[in-house]
């Protein structure tokens, strides 16, 4: 989307208002993705199906039942809460870092009547919607492996476009300081691979020692898990208020940072 086409959005009468100038920033990155929308949506089809069947299968004959459920079923859960976690980083580092620092189309949003503040507000928002898609793409098949165990796994996905957001917000605040792609590499083998590993997906944080339970609870993506699993797997939930208030402070706060960082470096 070019700066006169950006500048067009931001004149419609519904983006006006502060609320709603973050929109054109989003619909520009949907607009480029629709561009490669084939080959990324067959990959989220594609490496879900993999994990499923190797881990789901492969690991799951030896593992067997967790509880009272497959392994498969109970993995289904914390790989569209792993998926959605790694789609909004990806997107709110490489992907963002390639608009603002290399492609300069930040720049050319700043040039509009759209501030820091929108352009931040916009990319959370389109990494949520990747968090989104990708979910979808594993839920639907999970549904067609058996995986899903019950209907009230659609509103996982208001939870997954939750930790878009917070994710999102982590990924933005790396991006505010970062002067290369080999950067991020620090924040996904100190911060990420240890949530993807303390945070419930592979297996139940129960069996773990005390102090790692009690460590995993500041963990954005355990609540997450938390939330998810019992929608997908059909088993009661708890705490319900206690986990959207965690997900929702993380995506506040990271956010809050992210465009006091990023307002700093863009207008330096």
């Amino acid at each position: 989307m070019s700066r006169a086409e950006v500048r067009t959005e931001i004149d419609r009468p519904g983006y006006r208002t502060t609320l709603l100038r973050w929109v054109p920033v989003w619909r520009r990155n949907l607009k480029v993705w629709q561009k490669m929308a084939v080959p990324s949506i067959l990959g989220n089809f594609g490496e879900p199906l993999l994990y499923l069947l190797a881990l789901g299968y492969g690991l799951g004959s030896f593992v067997g039942n967790i509880g009272e459920m497959p392994y498969i079923v109970y993995l289904a859960s914390g790989i569209v809460c792993s998926s959605a976690m790694m789609t909004a980083s990806f997107e709110g580092m490489y992907s963002a870092y390639s608009r603002m620092a290399v492609q300069r189309t930040w720049n050319a949003m700043l040039a509009t009547p759209i501030d820091v503040r929108d352009v931040v507000i916009g990319e959370a928002v389109w990494c949520a919607t990747k968090s989104l898609i990708s979910a979808t793409a594993i839920l639907i098949v999970s549904a067609l492996l058996d995986a899903v165990a019950s209907w009230l796994a659609l509103f996982a996905l208001p939870v997954v476009f939750l930790m878009g957001l917070c994710f999102g917000g982590f990924a933005l605040i790396i991006t505010s300081l970062a002067r290369s792609y080999d950067f991020f590499l620090y924040f996904m083998t100190l911060v990420i691979t240890p949530m993807l590993m303390l945070g419930g997906v592979f297996f139940p944080l129960e069996r773990m020692p005390d102090f790692i339970q009690s460590a995993a609870v500041l963990l954005p993506l355990t609540h997450a898990v938390n939330l998810v699993r019992p929608m997908v797997t059909g088993t009661p939930i708890h705490d319900v208020g206690l986990h959207l208030a965690v997900l929702g402070g993380y995506a506040f706060v990271t956010l809050s940072i992210a465009i006091r960082l990023l307002n700093r470096r863009m207008t330096a």
